[in-house]
């Protein structure tokens, strides 16, 4: 067919074959219907993105689905450093527009989803000789607070000396010359995801994960879409009037789409709270780069750092330099804490697909997206932030509701509650969940769960913040026996694979290397040097 292409991506997917599969819902549905099967929409990828497309998409009466070769929130979904803010050093940079749109898009959510969007005050301390100065900073914050529509999550403010040792004890008071407080929000990253998925498919979205997309033709009535089921190898056919492509880090290796990428990678590091009993989240500038140590129950996030990435999409490696990065930044600021490797108990590494800008230094390239038909019927989603999902989403079905034509409902994603679809079912909140038995039950479920990993990484998330839980899990994949039938091969398989991905949790790092790096001056200077030029 004319403007036929298959795609090419690096699909390998570490499954095991013995896994006990059903049909997908998009099998049902086109059992169901046969050849009548067309859908208005077809998306590529659960990530936030994704899951917000399909989600407007359903909700204004489009026939949609959403497909994904892994799990849902699998790639950078479940790798931010879990925050909904409006990006305070954009003030500095002269993008009022950017902040704005972040800053209004935070309240949305606070309000469609108060469950996973915590109000959490930031201090950021000024010092001598830094470009964030008290003064300037104490504007900027107060329009931080006018450019949310005067409805931030909480009122900023200015601090002296003295208050801000107060706020933030243990904080260096060397050139300290005070503070300035604003309020931005913590999340679950992974588990709004989900939760957006369920409302997408309470609405009618049929959605599936382990679902590969393998490539798709032109045809006079839209897209014959190839899909092939991870699992089982089973292929399926199905036909689209659209398809938008939401792959994230992934978008640009899909041939058909004219999306060029720039990947940055992003380190975060979790620590006991004891060891950095942070009340607030606590900003920390390296350079051009922003870092925040942020409370997270009896945990601390640390992070993030912001280079270049050229490596492998699935698991980007979290380095001794990353780590290092990190730590020297904490322990610049929190001298007395003497963080060193040992007290790291898990660590992420999450990939921003940000649209491509060859100039300047990661920090620099701007957090914008960009929307994008290159042929008809076909849409290309990239950039943006966590923050800003539901915007980019209304804007891409307003687009193909535009082509489409017909009559469609109007956009209520920023009115209507994430779980008002869902009024009977738990609602999981921004502090990982121990998972019990009843719960895995849901996540099986309610909640597309196929795999250990899914519920211990994404479902909960528990893996990172409970680093040495490998009995727990042992107890998770009894239970998700019991709801799919799993042989006991099948949960060995299962605990093999998970102890593989958990040991990747771990810092890779030489803890002689790190704390050298984290205890002399020289050292750290060279890290810090190597990572900003990288």
């Amino acid at each position: 067919h004319r403007g036929a292409f298959f795609i090419g991506v690096d699909s390998t997917v570490a499954m095991v074959s013995t896994l006990t599969t059903g049909p997908t819902e998009l099998q049902r549905r086109v059992r169901g219907a046969g050849d009548d099967c067309v859908f208005d929409v077809l998306v590529i990828g659960g990530g936030i993105v994704g899951a917000g497309v399909a989600r407007d998409a359903a909700m204004r009466g489009l026939s949609t689905a959403l497909v994904e070769r892994r799990d849902f929130a699998s790639g950078t979904s479940s790798r931010s450093t879990r925050l909904l803010h409006g990006g305070i050093r954009y003030l500095a940079q002269g993008r009022l527009a950017l902040v704005r749109e972040a800053s209004k898009e935070k309240t949305v959510l606070q309000r469609i989803a108060p469950h996973l969007a915590e109000p959490l005050a930031f201090v950021f301390p000024t010092r001598k000789g830094s470009d964030y100065s008290r003064w300037k900073l104490a504007i900027g914050v107060k329009i931080y607070d006018l450019l949310c529509g005067g409805r931030n999550l909480g009122r900023s403010s200015s601090h002296n000396v003295e208050e801000t040792l107060q706020l933030a004890p243990g904080l260096s008071p060397d050139g300290l010359t005070g503070s300035a407080r604003y309020f931005d929000g913590l999340t679950n990253d992974a588990r709004l995801v989900i939760d957006t998925l369920r409302s997408a498919s309470a609405h009618g979205a049929a959605v599936d994960n382990y679902l590969e997309f393998v490539g798709a033709s032109r045809e006079s009535n839209g897209w014959r879409v190839e899909l092939r089921d991870a699992v089982d190898q089973r292929e399926i056919g199905v036909t689209t009037r659209c398809l938008v492509n939401a792959a994230g880090p992934w978008s640009d290796r899909i041939p058909g789409s004219h999306t060029q990428l720039r990947l940055t990678k992003g380190v975060h590091l979790v620590v006991p709270h004891s060891r950095l009993p942070v009340r607030d989240a606590v900003v920390a500038v390296e350079g051009k780069r922003i870092l925040f140590a942020i409370p997270w129950g009896d945990r601390a996030i640390l992070g993030t750092t912001d280079t270049d990435y050229a490596g492998p999409l699935d698991e980007p490696p979290c380095q001794d330099e990353d780590v290092a990065y990190v730590l020297a930044a904490v322990n610049d600021q929190f001298p007395e804490a003497r963080l060193g490797v040992a007290d790291v108990t898990s660590v992420w590494s999450g990939l921003r697909p940000l649209v491509a800008d060859r100039n300047g230094s990661p920090s620099d390239i701007s957090r914008r997206h960009e929307i994008a038909s290159s042929q008809p019927g076909w849409w290309d989603v990239t950039g943006g932030k966590l923050t800003t999902y539901r915007l980019m989403a209304e804007e891409t079905v307003d687009s193909l509701v535009n082509y489409l034509g017909g009559t469609f409902r109007a956009c209520r994603t920023a009115d209507e509650p994430l779980l008002a679809s869902c009024p009977n079912e738990p609602a999981v909140g921004v502090l990982p969940p121990e998972p019990t038995r009843d719960l895995v039950a849901h996540f099986c479920r309610r909640e597309w769960a196929r795999r250990l990993e899914d519920v211990m990484l994404r479902r909960s998330s528990w893996r990172h913040y409970r680093a040495d839980q490998m009995f727990l899990a042992t107890q998770v994949a009894d239970w998700m026996a019991a709801e799919l039938g799993w042989s006991p091969e099948t949960i060995h398989q299962e605990l093999t694979s998970y102890r593989e991905i958990a040991a990747t949790a771990a810092t890779d790092s030489s803890p002689a290397a790190i704390e050298g790096v984290t205890r002399h001056g020289a050292a750290r200077a060279d890290v810090v040097r190597r990572t900003s030029d990288s």
